[in-house]
């Protein structure tokens, strides 16, 4: 591996905030495994090296062969990397290597030993799963415990995995803050601080709360500070926070742009109402494997997916909609291969790593070119190559035009095409002849329905405890209903006309209990009055030629008039 060690100023695009770090190192290969180099050979527990042999995970990665000689030095680290070049292990090997796990020598030691003592940033829910897995493949028979803590889930057992100790927290800032607070999680022995993807969280707008967490730590710390760009208020962060911090920076000489080489990339200007048939006629191509939907809002991705299944596609949506039970069972469905057709809004955009997706689509123009690079990023992962489809509408001209000249595409003008178009079924290996719906003898995968839906006690469920709370009042106005119900089926015995008398009766008794708790004597006329009720009930059959005339001309008779017809009924 060819690496270059110099000194380089850190500085945004508008050159106002200036970092110098203690020096610079830039790798000048593609990411792939270094064959020649093992985990072992960089000083590795060696059962953390076992761990991840056992996963399959042998050779180190340029990036991570840069990243873990520093930071298992204890030095402070500015990485600068792609999405997909596998800076993960960059920094989760070192924060389970200096940890103390509870077998270990002087763990007993410690000033609060089962407190965190390493924290991991992340920006987004579904990252902060990923990050945590990938930590847990790396521990296996490590002794150290990790706990993950993100939003959406019930707050109950975090609190729990907190309380009787962990080693390593990989958490969203949101829920961090709100444990932070609470006194539930403290970060007083925290001795390694970790901010993955920091642009998105400055994105995002989280870097207020990720600055309350890091000066919650002791001020002597070991920091790690991971992102694809560097803008202003991340390099100013970075300044305030570490301390002579190396900047080591994966670059691909023969990867000029600022996307990666390995990602073929293609951009249609596409009419909205073909889009559906053109994205179906691109599932169906030669080669695809997983695959990646990215929309803008919410209601397109459900609707895009909804489509897909329609049309015979094992597809899913995740989007801001959903619970994190079913956000996180489609994302363990499209993992588990049980759909292979994703259809995501940007919550998704870097929590998703899966190596082999072949291809990604944008389903509207990006917003940016920042959001375009994270979106792209999901496929040609590891190595490997992957599928980018853009498709631009009429109105996105414009924008298109500053994000090409931003990204150095050279596509300033996307080739206008259809579900037809000759040209897109030879870009794409798409056979001759496909039609927008998958045939049936090649519908095999299960589908999102065959994954478990867990019950995660999700906090945004948590206005169903005021219907919780509202149980017994339920239940009491069931009981008034049904005590109303049999007041009613006794007025419909009477022939339907008492029913309304003895309801009034009923009624006058409800609303002489609350007095019969200050005044005794009421309550004793409540059995009567219970009796006298149960008395007229009995002969209702003889008194019902009697009721009729209690109405006249559709008004009810007067008290004295009613008494006086029994009489005439009888004579």
């Amino acid at each position: 591996m060819s690496e270059l060690h110099t000194h380089q100023l850190l500085t945004d695009e508008s050159g106002t905030e200036v970092l110098e770090p203690e020096e610079t190192i830039i790798s000048d290969e593609k990411p792939h495994e270094i064959e020649e180099k093992s985990f072992a050979d960089y000083n590795v527990r060696a059962d953390i090296v076992e761990s991840l042999a056992d996963a399959g995970i042998t050779h180190p990665f340029p990036i991570q062969a840069m990243t873990l000689p520093v930071a298992l030095s204890g030095h402070d680290i500015i990485g600068q990397a792609k999405t997909g070049t596998g800076k993960t292990l960059g920094f989760g090997i070192p924060a389970l290597q200096r940890v103390v796990g509870q077998d270990d020598p002087g763990y007993e030691k410690l000033a609060v030993p089962g407190a965190p003592q390493a924290l991991v940033i992340v920006p987004t829910r579904e990252l902060a799963v990923q990050v945590a897995n990938d930590l847990q493949t790396a521990s296996r028979k490590r002794n150290a415990r990790i706990a993950t803590i993100y939003g959406g889930r019930a707050y109950e057992p975090q609190v729990e995995a907190l309380t009787k100790g962990v080693e390593v927290v990989v958490g969203t800032p949101g829920r961090l803050i709100d444990l932070y607070k609470q006194k539930h999680l403290v970060l007083k022995n925290v001795k390694m601080v970790i901010l993955d993807e920091a642009d998105e969280m400055l994105d995002l707008g989280f870097l207020p709360d990720v600055e309350t967490l890091i000066a919650g730590t002791p001020a002597v710390r070991q920091t790690l500070l991971f992102s694809a760009t560097m803008p202003g208020p991340v390099i100013a962060m970075a300044r305030r926070y570490m301390t002579q911090p190396t900047h080591i920076r994966a670059a691909d000489p023969d990867d000029e742009g600022l996307t990666k080489r390995d990602i073929r990339q293609l951009i249609y200007r596409a009419h909205s109402m073909d889009k559906i048939e053109v994205v179906a006629r691109i599932l169906q191509a030669r080669g695809r494997g997983r695959t990646i939907i990215f929309t803008k809002t919410k209601r397109t991705a459900a609707k895009v997916a909804e489509e897909l299944v329609d049309r015979g596609f094992a597809a899913a949506a995740i989007h801001g909609d959903l619970g994190q039970g079913a956000r996180e069972q489609a994302l363990r469905a499209f993992r588990n291969n049980k759909v292979d057709v994703l259809v995501a809004t940007d919550v998704a955009a870097r929590g998703i790593d899966v190596d082999d997706v072949t291809h990604v689509i944008n389903y509207q123009c990006v917003e940016d070119e920042k959001i375009y690079l994270h979106r792209v990023g999901r496929t040609g992962r590891a190595g490997n190559k992957g599928t980018a489809v853009t498709f631009v509408d009429w109105d996105d001209m414009p924008r298109w035009g500053m994000i090409n000249k931003a990204l150095g595409l050279s596509v300033p003008e996307p080739v206008e095409t259809y579900s037809s178009s000759p040209h897109l079924f030879e870009e794409l290996d798409i056979p001759a002849g496909t039609k927008g719906r998958l045939p049936r003898d090649k519908r095999t995968l299960a589908g999102v329905d065959a994954e478990v839906l867990e019950d995660l006690g999700e906090t945004g469920k948590k206005n169903s405890r005021s219907g919780h709370d509202s149980g017994p009042s339920r239940e009491r106005d069931g009981r008034d209903r049904t005590s109303r119900g049999r007041d009613n089926r006794g007025g419909n015995r009477d022939g339907g006309r008492t029913g309304g008398d003895s309801a009034g009766r009923t009624g006058e008794r409800r609303r002489r209990t609350p007095d019969s708790a200050a005044a005794p004597a009421a309550a004793g006329d409540a059995p009567a009055a219970t009796s006298t009720a149960t008395e007229d009930e009995q002969p209702s059959r003889a008194r019902r030629s009697r009721t009729r005339t209690r109405r006249r001309n559709g008004e009810v008779v007067a008290g004295s008039d009613t008494a006086a017809q029994p009489g005439s009924t009888e004579a």
